[in-house]
C-alpha cells in the first residue's frame, strides 16, 4: 500500500477518534470540524486507490456514496436540516446499491431467482427494519413518508450486499456485508434515539458504528479490485 493512499486511512482514524472524543467531552461545536474529515478520508483513499478505473461505474458509484454521506454528516450536524440529510443518504444508499451490484459476477436471471427463498434469508434484516419502524412510528408526524422511503432503501442496500454471497471472493463479501449490517444498525439507533427514546451513549454507538462501516464496505471494494474473481 502505497504511503500516500495509507496517509488518508490515517486522517481517518484521527478524525474518527476526535469526533469519538468530542462526543463524550459533550463538545459537539468542535465536531463541525472532525465529523466531516471521517468521510474525506475515506474519499482522498478510495480516489487514490481506484485511479486507473475512475472512469469505470463501480468506481463512480463507491465514490458518488462517499460523497453524498460526507454531504449527509454536513448536513446532520443541525438538528433543522435532518430531512436533508437523510435525503442525502438515501442517495448515498442508492450508489451502494448500484456499486454492489456491479462488484459481483452476473446477476441471475429474474427467472431463475428463488424468492421464497431469497424472502427468508433477508427475513431478519426485514423483521428489524419493520420492528424499528413499529416503535417511531407515533412520533414520526410529517417525515413518515420520508423515514419508510429511507427504510426501504437502505434495506435494499444491505439485502443487495448480502446477495454477493458466491458471486465474489470471501473477503470482499464479508467486508461489504458486515459494513452494510452495522450501516443498518448505526441508522436504526439514529431512528431509536430520535423518535422513541433516548438511548444512553447514543452518539458513541451512532458514529463507532458508522465508521467502521464505511471503513468496511470501501476495504471491500479494495478487496474485490486486488482479487476479482473467486478463490
Amino acid at each position: 500500500m502505497k504511503k500516500k493512499n495509507i496517509l488518508w486511512l490515517y486522517l481517518f482514524l484521527f478524525a474518527t477518534l476526535i469526533d469519538l472524543a468530542f462526543i463524550l467531552e459533550q463538545k459537539l461545536e468542535l465536531r463541525f470540524f472532525s465529523k466531516p474529515l471521517i468521510i474525506l478520508g475515506l474519499i482522498g483513499y478510495f480516489y487514490q486507490i481506484t485511479k486507473p478505473i475512475s472512469s469505470t461505474l463501480l468506481s463512480k458509484s463507491i465514490l458518488g456514496a462517499l460523497i453524498f454521506s460526507l454531504l449527509g454528516d454536513i448536513l446532520l450536524l443541525w438538528d433543522h436540516l435532518f430531512i436533508y440529510g437523510i435525503g442525502a443518504f438515501l442517495l448515498a444508499h442508492v450508489c451502494y446499491i448500484i456499486g454492489f451490484k456491479v462488484a459481483q459476477k452476473a446477476p441471475e436471471s429474474l427467472l431463475n431467482v428463488n424468492f421464497v427463498k431469497t424472502f427468508f434469508i433477508n427475513l431478519p434484516v426485514y423483521f428489524l427494519a419493520a420492528f424499528t419502524f413499529y416503535m417511531i412510528n407515533p412520533n414520526l408526524g410529517a417525515l413518515k413518508i420520508p423515514v419508510i422511503i429511507y427504510i426501504i432503501v437502505i434495506v435494499s442496500m444491505v439485502t443487495t450486499a448480502r446477495e454477493r454471497y458466491g458471486k465474489c471472493n470471501p473477503a470482499s463479501f464479508w467486508q461489504v456485508f458486515i459494513g452494510a449490517i452495522l450501516f443498518f444498525i448505526s441508522d436504526g439507533v439514529i431512528a431509536l434515539d430520535k423518535f422513541y427514546l433516548p438511548i444512553p451513549d447514543a452518539g458513541i454507538i451512532i458514529m463507532g458504528t458508522y465508521a467502521i462501516a464505511q471503513l468496511m464496505i470501501v476495504m471491500g471494494i479494495r478487496s474485490h479490485l486486488i482479487k476479482p474473481t473467486l478463490s
